[in-house]
């Protein structure tokens, strides 16, 4: 088996995103909960939603199969905005699956303008850590389901570091 140093950028980045779906996928699943059939998603001011919380296809019912796919490709899209606009983030699966589900819950944009997202960028990951408990309000109100979920992905984040 080559090192770690051996490997090609594109090797390094493939073990890097195999390392975060193996922690992200089963986390996100858990706090999203799947519906085969869509739904109008109370928290999200009635958005429609289907399997483990997707708004970004068409609202008709899916099998357990494509729920899953789409759940695995969805993972991959949000993980990369992350890691676009937090690289750092690389060789760090525990933090970026738990920015990863941040993100994919309250969206790439938001994300990215978040408080949490800067202080990865400065280098306060512990502070940036902290920062998922802010994202535990809707509609002006903190939500229990919401705080959670941010409390868990604060105990993901922390692993490690």
């Amino acid at each position: 088996m080559p090192s770690l140093n051996n490997l090609s950028r594109g090797q390094k980045a493939g073990g890097a995103l195999a390392a975060l779906l193996l922690v992200a996928t089963p986390f996100i699943a858990s706090w999203e909960g799947k519906s085969n059939t869509p739904y109008a998603d109370k928290l999200a001011g009635g958005l429609m939603t289907v399997c483990f919380g997707e708004t970004r296809v068409a609202m008709r019912h899916y099998s357990d199969a494509e729920c899953k796919a789409m759940l695995e490709d969805g993972i991959g899209d949000f993980a990369f905005a992350v890691s676009k606009r937090n690289p750092e983030l690389a060789g760090h699966p525990n933090q970026w699956a738990a920015a990863t589900s941040l993100a994919y819950n309250i969206g790439s944009a938001n994300y990215s303008r978040s408080t949490v997202a800067k202080r990865f960028s400065a280098g306060q990951w512990r502070a940036a850590c902290d920062g998922f408990l802010a994202w535990s309000y809707a509609g002006g109100k903190q939500v229990k389901g919401l705080l959670n979920r941010r409390m868990a992905e604060r105990a993901l984040c922390l692993k490690g570091l």
